[in-house]
């Protein structure tokens, strides 16, 4: 990485020429997915820019998804993000896999807790708290992408907590409890990781992230899982392949 020009030249921002260096540079595979990008002070002597202004372009890096941020470790290149698509139903575990990847889960905890109003009216009439909360951590190529917080009926699952939950859930779910699942309603929006979510992820809090929210619904209309699942948002790119009639 050399100097790339003066601070006060009038062409273009300098912190955008520092992002289509490194941005060049990734693409070009000089960067590889996974490495780690030289640290502010590296970079001040490699380019002789302000603090203020690598900042900046490592700020923009990070929201095109290009580069993310270890708490306390630094800058790396961004390793391809996952495809999802909402529309299949197929999970973490399977259509990670089937891109060549390599999944894995770790369940963090499994409680019984009340829930606020809002999530028992999700499982409708009838369904009273406490609810069964499973956390779990999910990671691809050994990099944690995601923190799901699932809310289950313990009345559809009892003694679920006694089973393992490092795999897939709806498997489980299904063989043990005969819950099948027959319709998703699935939500996205922008969020930020922040306080434990960011901390189980290995990120700064406030880091941008991706909600994904997923009702699963069986034949007779119970909902066997409500799933909230926080994303590191370069991690994932969502498509959806439509047929118009």
């Amino acid at each position: 990485m050399s100097p790339s020009g003066s601070e006060n030249d009038n062409v273009e921002p300098h912190y955008l020429r520092l992002r289509n260096q490194v941005a060049d540079e990734i693409e070009a595979g000089i960067l590889a997915s996974g490495a780690r990008l030289p640290s502010e002070r590296k970079f001040q002597e490699l380019t002789g820019s302000a603090r203020g202004t690598i900042r900046e372009a490592l700020s923009q890096l990070e929201a095109e998804g290009l580069i993310y941020r270890k708490d306390r470790s630094g800058w790396y290149v961004s390793p391809k993000p996952v495809t999802y698509d909402p529309t299949r139903w197929s999970g973490f575990m399977t259509y990670v896999a089937e891109q060549g990847r390599v999944p894995a889960t770790e369940t963090l905890q499994v409680k019984t807790e009340k829930q606020p109003p809002a999530v028992l009216d999700i499982f409708g009439k009838g369904v009273r708290n406490p609810l069964y909360r499973v956390e779990r951590r999910r990671s691809i190529d050994e990099r944690p992408v995601l923190v799901e917080e699932i809310t289950i009926n313990p009345a559809l699952a009892p003694g679920l907590a006694r089973h393992n939950l490092n795999g897939s859930l709806s498997s489980v779910l299904r063989e043990v409890y005969g819950l099948a699942v027959t319709r998703n309603h699935v939500e996205m929006r922008a969020c930020a990781l922040v306080r434990h979510t960011a901390e189980c992820l290995g990120v700064k809090s406030g880091t941008p992230g991706l909600l994904v929210i997923r009702t699963s619904y069986d034949a007779r209309g119970r909902v066997i899982e409500y799933d909230q699942e926080y994303w590191c948002a370069n991690a994932i790119r969502i498509e959806v392949d439509l047929t118009v009639a």
